[in-house]
């Protein structure tokens, strides 16, 4: 009781996002790409990269951190009584939200969990795409003012609230198993590219699991603590984002002091806006990719993270919103909607962003979210 008490005080808050961002940058120190510690975008697009959604071949990978925050919540639901299956509001709008949210997110080539480790770990780029981030939960929050709603779920039988679950289960056996190296084959892996760059499976199946705990024990949700500055001026999840940013920060200093002390290549941190780790310096594109995932994520009730914590509590209408991402990223990889990032090509710097069709997507992305906002009110009962 004293441990729950204080996960819910603004004290608990800080903590625990704190060890959040520290456990997401270590991850980055054991393996996973740069400024990647943990993303709830790029990362479930990896997975669907590797299940046959898409066929871009640098991007596939089981990814066993989002397994691991499913199990994580599952396990803390279940120990406080918090499971409770439930689902029925509106899933195929949720489904379209889902698929929406990671087109925006992979124009700006990250959800808002990777914008803050981007801003902590000096990619000044973050700071349009969080500008954008704040702009569609703003308007996500003025729809709410004005009666948005998607209708009430109703309590479901037990097994409904397992099954995403015993889908990341199937995802971790395939993965430990190693079930197929080979292209043409059931399950793909990365052998180069982002989708190559992982920690042990086990370090990120243990950090995942504890940060799973953390998140549905504290409700930690980026989107969450945006709208609740903005509609009611509660400043309570907030203090746990930035503690995240600090620990991230401070992680990626110890990390290149100690590299200097004892190692004869030692770790830089590069700060700036251009050729930046898997990012682009193509503001436009960074600001509104992040409008459109930011209304998404006030319309559907919580950020990619949340979405994927709420699964653990038996929430059917986040399954579907995390469903929607999967298919979602195999969209955006299937029909080159998402960005490209900055390169160097003999010296010079190749701007990144979005093509053609990507930045197409996004506008339609806006007008449905737009509509959904001005339309989705209660139906009235005589």
């Amino acid at each position: 009781m004293r441990l729950t008490r204080f996960l819910a005080s603004r004290q608990g808050m800080i903590v625990a996002g704190g060890a959040i961002g520290a456990m997401a940058a270590a991850l980055q120190l054991c393996g996973n790409p740069p400024n990647m510690g943990l993303c709830m975008v790029c990362f479930p697009r990896d997975i669907a990269g590797a299940i046959g959604l898409h066929r871009a071949p640098v991007v596939q990978y089981l990814r066993p951190e989002i397994m691991a925050v499913v199990f994580g919540s599952l396990i803390a639901a279940v120990a406080a009584r918090e499971f409770r299956p439930r689902a029925g509001s509106a899933p195929i709008v949720r489904f379209l939200l889902g698929v929406f949210a990671v087109i925006g997110a992979l124009v700006f080539l990250g959800c808002p969990w990777r914008a803050l480790l981007r801003l902590a770990g000096g990619d000044w780029n973050s700071l349009v795409g969080i500008g954008g981030l704040v702009v569609g939960v703003g308007l996500g929050c003025v729809f709410l003012k004005r009666g948005y709603s998607l209708g009430r779920n109703h309590p479901m039988p037990w097994i409904a609230g397992c099954l995403f679950p015993a889908v990341m289960a199937l995802f971790l056996g395939l993965l430990l198993l190693k079930t197929s190296f080979k292209e043409g084959q059931a399950i793909f892996f990365s052998q180069q590219g982002p989708g190559a760059m992982h920690a042990s499976v086990w370090i990120s199946l243990g950090l995942g699991l504890l940060i799973g705990m953390l998140a549905q024990r504290t409700r930690f949700c980026t989107m969450g603590a945006l709208r609740d500055v903005l509609l009611i001026r509660d400043f309570h999840l907030l203090s746990g984002v930035v503690a995240l940013v600090i620990a991230v920060a401070v992680v990626n200093v110890l990390a290149v002091v100690l590299s200097h002390l004892t190692s004869e290549t030692p770790l830089t941190i590069k700060i700036g806006w251009q050729a930046m780790p898997i990012s682009h310096a193509n503001h436009v594109w960074n600001f509104l990719g992040m409008v459109l995932a930011g209304l998404c994520f006030a319309l559907a009730g919580g950020c990619p993270g949340r979405q994927f914590f709420l699964t653990g509590e038996g929430d059917g209408d986040a399954a579907v919103f995390c469903c929607g991402m999967f298919v979602g990223a195999g969209i955006t990889h299937n029909w080159f909607l998402a960005a490209a990032p900055d390169k160097m090509v003999d010296g010079v710097l190749q701007l990144g962003g979005p093509g053609g069709y990507g930045r197409i997507a996004v506008a339609v992305g806006i007008v449905f979210c737009i509509i959904l906002g001005l339309t989705a009110r209660p139906r009235k009962t005589a």
